[in-house]
């Protein structure tokens, strides 16, 4: 099976590959679209911010690639939120695969921004979550969200429900770090390598 990890400089790129290898796959990290399209499984991971991300996808050619590809796909923490259609994070237009527009959390004296840490997942729905249960705890970093809509197969609250997980045709996406999420990251990277 060939792997492909999107590089768009979109940082914790090695953790992924680290966790990848855990399971004893090995994966290529690569922006070329020849290799991406060959690749049976896509990975894009991302950490950072959306304007930036996305001026580099631009220059890459990979915001023409990506909304093209038919392989299973798996977005990741920024990931994710590049998939929606614009984003409040410096008024950024994203890959429009998915329709949702990503919103900043409000802050308020219970609930700081960014949400970091430890969080339950919700309401599951998709065979990427096989074997698990709601209340698994999985590991946030984020200051914006997706919110709940038609394309959402998880949910976490901060306070009110957001999208933890999303689902497009083969695009999948989790808002969380699956590479830092324990047992439960790993064995929905492993549901994910099954599709």
């Amino acid at each position: 099976m060939e792997i492909a990890v999107i590089d768009y400089k979109g940082g914790n790129v090695q953790s992924v590959l680290f966790a990848l290898e855990r399971l004893g796959v090995q994966a290529t990290l690569t922006s070329d679209e020849e290799v991406i399209r060959r690749a049976d499984k896509i990975l894009f991971p991302g950490e950072g911010e959306a304007a930036s991300a996305m001026s580099e996808l631009r220059a890459q050619g990979l915001d023409q690639l990506l909304p093209t590809l038919t392989q299973p796909f798996l977005g990741i923490c920024l990931g994710m939120q590049l998939l929606g259609t614009h984003s409040e994070e410096n008024d950024t237009d994203l890959l429009n695969i998915l329709p949702f527009e990503v919103k900043r959390f409000p802050a308020d004296a219970q609930h700081k921004v960014p949400h970091m840490g430890w969080n339950t997942l919700q309401r599951l729905r998709s065979p990427l979550f096989e074997g698990l249960q709601a209340e698994d705890y999985v590991y946030f970093v984020h200051s914006y969200y997706a919110p709940v809509g038609e394309y959402t197969i998880a949910e976490a609250e901060y306070p009110a429900p957001f999208s933890a997980a999303v689902q497009h045709r083969n695009f999948y996406a989790v808002q969380f770090h699956t590479e830092k999420s324990g047992p439960v990251g790993t064995r929905i990277l492993e549901n994910f390598l099954k599709l």
